[in-house]
């Protein structure tokens, strides 16, 4: 199996047995280089966003992700993990609907056209 889509599922698991909702992944492989994939998830509170990114934040750093951070630690609103290959994102619901992050990954990049 791949270390990073193992990293993936674990984080998945780690989101869902801590309570997060609406947990949706993103294969990025293919239509970005910042990242393999992207996680978004719902918490239902600022305090319960705030743990689920600090129990994120160590899952990573228990399987080598040494220079992995939290964005948005001051914010009630969204908060962003950095495992380098793996970005979750954690919103309260009404601005995850603000910022649909889903459908903006989900949908194909155009291909960029070359005019001579």
């Amino acid at each position: 199996m791949d270390k990073i889509f193992d990293l993936k599922k674990t984080i998945v698991n780690t989101l869902d047995s801590n309570k997060a909702s609406d947990i949706v992944t993103i294969d990025l492989k293919n239509k970005s280089s910042m990242a393999d994939y992207l996680i978004i998830a719902s918490g239902t509170s600022s305090r319960h966003m705030q743990a689920l990114s600090e129990i994120v934040l160590e899952k990573f750093k228990n399987n080598g992700i040494k220079n992995c951070k939290i964005e948005g630690t001051n914010s009630n609103n969204w908060k962003l993990i950095d495992g380098i290959d793996v970005i979750v994102h954690i919103f309260n619901p009404e601005k995850r609907n603000f910022y649909e992050l889903e459908k903006m990954w989900s949908e194909l990049i155009p291909k960029e056209k070359i005019l001579i």
